[in-house]
């Protein structure tokens, strides 16, 4: 993982104290609400329905173990003994006092994390893939690019007051498991026939009130010019992205308006200016990013281990782990393990201070000190033995860790909702926990194989809703909290193949969810082909038979 530098360590402590002079000024008076606002939104603090929340970077979901446990001692000495993974991979406070907020700065700096750039229109935190430099079906470890264009962005002056917020996501693999192509700027990284790292650049994809799947502008980009490339396009967007309304500043309604083509036809004639200039990328910079994702020293160990093989053959529970929360890894003798933040009765992404505390030291004793977060607000164990995996089971279940649900339709992602969101139309954990309630029959939703179910409670659409298999987005309709449901959405598999879910019909009350997706997995099961996915099902049959069950015997007075 990457360390600080001097100069990066003297930039976080600086922030750091130019902000808790600025939280004296506002507790004194000496700074309105209005002037501070800014100033604590470059800091990753918000404020929701009832409290301040925190947002805190995790670059590309990368944790050390230290840092694990300094989020807990936040949690437990900040907050009410907790914090929620986003789909962002970050974590965030929903509980925050001001006052608190320059020495959780303080803390998170002594080891080298911050909130910096988690808000406001400029370059946020950027996102890969959670098992990146250990999944076997890796072409390019992203983790290396991903921080070459952190460092790039972090308080880039030109990018510090774009049109909207812009997100960046980086993939090296074969299957897409960073959702790139719903991100304002994604990159995937690959080989040409000479050996070389190329990337094929996407732009103007995003979530929200007008989803957009984002499009290619530009093929095997050689590797040296990614940061210029990605200034133009950057540039053209900060030039030509509307300010006049926000909703439409998005780099997606850009895109859209002018074209793919003509958008990249401009960012072209923008990198004419850039490309070979200053920014252009040198073997020396890339090794000296790399040295800091080199493999870690591995037990050279066989293939198969006798104890993990008797224990799949004597405990069905733990077979059951394995086959939904453990991972092949590409060395041999070693897994990659998600643990499922999506137990019965918990908001997705939730982990209590003792759950974060008991993760770092399984790291530390089973996975190099390392943790991942994936943007499916989970937890990642990237490099564990397989001898050690029903120990650490075990230890998961004793901590509530051990739900073998990873890609089942209990792995619900879901936003805090109107719980705590103050943009929020309805609440989404109710939701979630209603449908978790409901599907209860671990051996049920193991059949039924993968499936994913996404919650938005507004159109910001961070539950990703728009390309889960089913998806729920809470509506207002006359001041209270309706839902509208889409099927048939997909993240996708590689540069291309995600897919925008269709809205099946007329919105339902909270009361009716758990009915209504009942309803929609009876019609799944009644039509399902040798045990195919709940997406190849849709795709064969339509949405119609889904939309007849769903609405048979409902006459709806909300459209």
């Amino acid at each position: 993982m990457y360390q600080y530098d001097q100069y990066d360590q003297t930039i976080v402590d600086e922030r750091v104290a130019q902000y808790a002079d600025q939280v004296r000024r506002r507790l004194s008076g000496e700074l309105s609400e209005e002037e501070f606002r800014p100033l604590r939104l470059q800091n990753g603090l918000y404020m929701q329905r009832h409290a301040y929340m925190h947002r805190i970077a995790i670059p590309y979901g990368n944790l050390r173990s230290d840092q694990l446990r300094m989020l807990a001692t936040i949690a437990r000495e900040h907050d009410r003994g907790y914090g929620h993974f986003s789909t962002r991979s970050n974590i965030q406070y929903n509980w925050i006092q001001l006052e608190d907020t320059p020495e959780i700065l303080r803390k998170l700096a002594s080891v080298q994390m911050h909130g910096i750039q988690t808000s406001g229109n400029c370059i946020r935190n950027i996102t890969a893939d959670q098992f990146a430099g250990v999944a076997p079906d890796e072409i390019v470890d992203p983790r290396p690019w991903a921080e070459i264009l952190r460092q790039w962005s972090t308080f880039h002056p030109e990018f510090a007051w774009l049109p909207r917020k812009f997100k960046i996501a980086v993939s090296g693999t074969k299957e897409d498991r960073a959702a790139v192509q719903i991100h304002d700027l994604g990159v995937y990284l690959k080989k040409n026939a000479a050996g070389e790292v190329v990337a094929s650049i996407l732009a103007g994809g995003g979530l929200g009130r007008t989803p957009i799947i984002g499009a290619i502008i530009k093929q095997d980009l050689p590797w040296q010019h990614l940061l210029t490339y990605c200034e133009a396009v950057l540039r053209v967007y900060n030039r030509y992205g509307r300010r006049d309304n926000l909703y439409k500043a998005r780099i997606k309604i850009l895109v859209k308006a002018l074209s793919p083509e003509k958008f990249a036809q401009q960012v072209e004639e923008e990198w004419q200016h850039l490309k070979d200039g200053p920014s252009t990328l040198t073997e020396a910079e890339v090794a000296r990013v790399e040295q800091y994702f080199a493999p870690p020293v591995y037990e050279k160990l066989p293939d198969t281990d006798a104890s993990f093989e008797k224990h799949l053959l004597e405990s069905r529970p733990f077979a059951r782990w394995v086959e939904r929360n453990v991972r092949p890894h590409r060395v041999s003798g070693y897994a990659s393990v998600t643990i499922s933040l999506k137990p019965r009765d918990i908001a997705p992404g939730d982990a209590t201070d003792t759950q974060m505390e008991a993760v770092a030291d399984w790291a530390d004793q089973y996975s190099l000190g390392e943790i991942r977060v994936s943007h499916e607000q989970n937890l990642i164990l990237a490099n564990v033995k397989k001898r050690d995996l029903y120990a650490l089971w075990e230890q998961a279940k004793a901590q509530g860790f051990a739900t073998p649900n990873i890609g089942l339709l209990t792995d619900i992602i879901a936003c805090p909702g109107g719980d705590f969101c103050s943009l929020a139309n309805a609440k989404s954990i109710p939701i979630a926990q209603a449908i978790q309630e409901r599907f209860d029959n671990a051996d049920f939703v193991h059949d039924l194989g993968d499936l994913s179910l996404n919650i938005s409670g507004c159109m910001n659409s961070c539950g990703h809703h728009h390309v889960g298999n089913i998806g729920v987005l809470g509506v207002d309709k006359d001041g209270s909290e309706w839902y509208q449901v889409s099927l048939g959405g997909e993240q996708g598999t590689g540069v291309d193949g995600a897919k925008l879910g269709r809205v099946i019909g007329p919105s339902f009350s909270a009361e009716e969810m758990p009915d209504v997706v009942s309803k929609v997995i009876d019609t799944f099961v009644e039509h399902r082909i040798d045990g195919e996915r709940f997406i190849d099902t849709y795709n064969r049959i339509g949405i119609a038979p889904f939309k007849e069950r769903v609405y048979a015997s409902r006459q709806p007075a909300h459209a």
